[in-house]
């Protein structure tokens, strides 16, 4: 099923794109919370009324986006973990912990912006990306240390 998007949506596109999409998503999930409306002649006619809008907010959210980049990119956290002999960790360091250890620094982030691939098992320093906006995904710098 085509739909036109009416706000961003990261696995899908930017707002006003036209995307094909499973008939079940579109029925149970976009079209209900107005993420998106058909594909319509009368919907397109609309949709390109609205477009300027719609492209100022974009440039709005992406200056945003790359200010935040810039406070955040280089960003070192420190997370202290208990180690086996072996230095592995008991347990491992997880997305929440690292949004706590930033939200110490000042830096306030969600959950679902930190991209880490799969929870941190060793000591180490680590290069973790945070999207913050479509194609805009700055590094900060986790460093595992052993507890005392």
């Amino acid at each position: 099923m085509k739909v036109i998007l009416t706000e961003n949506i990261d696995s899908l596109g930017l707002i006003g794109s036209e995307v094909a999409v499973a008939d079940g998503y579109a029925r149970n999930f976009l079209l209900p919370k107005k993420k998106a409306v058909l594909a319509t002649e009368a919907n397109r006619k609309v949709v390109e009324l609205k477009r300027v809008k719609w492209e100022a907010k974009i440039a709005k959210e992406k200056a945003l986006a790359e200010e935040m980049a810039k406070r955040i990119e280089g960003v070192k956290v420190t997370l202290k973990a208990k180690v086996s002999e072996e230095d592995r960790l008991y347990g491992s360091i997880k997305v929440k912990d690292i949004q706590d250890a930033l939200a110490e620094k000042g830096v306030e982030v969600e959950k679902n912006m930190i991209l880490l691939a799969e929870s941190i098992k060793t000591l180490g320093t680590f290069e973790v990306p945070v999207r913050v906006f479509a194609g805009i995904k700055p590094e900060i710098i986790v460093e595992v240390v052993p507890e005392d």
